[in-house]
């Protein structure tokens, strides 16, 4: 009885024990923000067009938040109306859309040159409101 009530006690410690772990990870989509530029990227290389959502999921995310496109490739960012005023902003100044919650607004960019391009939205930023553009021949 002893034994079986030590096995149940760890069983439960090691499940409670992943959940805690996945929810620090970001996997069990908890609150906050939808970040999800450490996950693989989505591929859409072969497409002249690719669309990203902003505002997605909780509204402070970009969906997918890492796509992999082809050099030539235009990228439209679409707006959903949802968790408040959003921009699309690189990091490394390359462009820069107008700070709007306006569901349906659009801004977009051609990728003209292989690289990684990582951007923000600038007031949710520290939300985890990250993505990433994967550019490649």
């Amino acid at each position: 009885m002893v034994e079986r009530s030590r096995r149940a006690l760890v069983g439960s410690c090691g499940a409670a024990s992943i959940a805690l772990l996945a929810g620090c990870a970001g996997l069990t989509g908890g609150s906050g923000g939808g970040d999800g530029t450490d996950a693989d990227p989505v591929d859409r290389t072969g497409r002249e067009t690719v669309e990203v959502a902003v505002g997605a999921e909780n509204g402070l995310s970009f969906a997918p938040a890492n796509v992999r496109v082809d050099v030539g490739t235009t990228v439209i960012w679409e707006w959903t109306g949802e968790g408040g005023g959003h921009n699309v902003v690189d990091v490394d100044d390359a462009f820069e859309s107008e700070l709007t919650d306006e569901a349906g607004h659009t801004f977009e960019y051609t990728f003209e040159e292989t690289g990684t391009v990582e951007y923000v939205c600038t007031p949710h930023q520290t939300q985890g409101m990250r993505g990433i553009v994967e550019v490649v021949e």
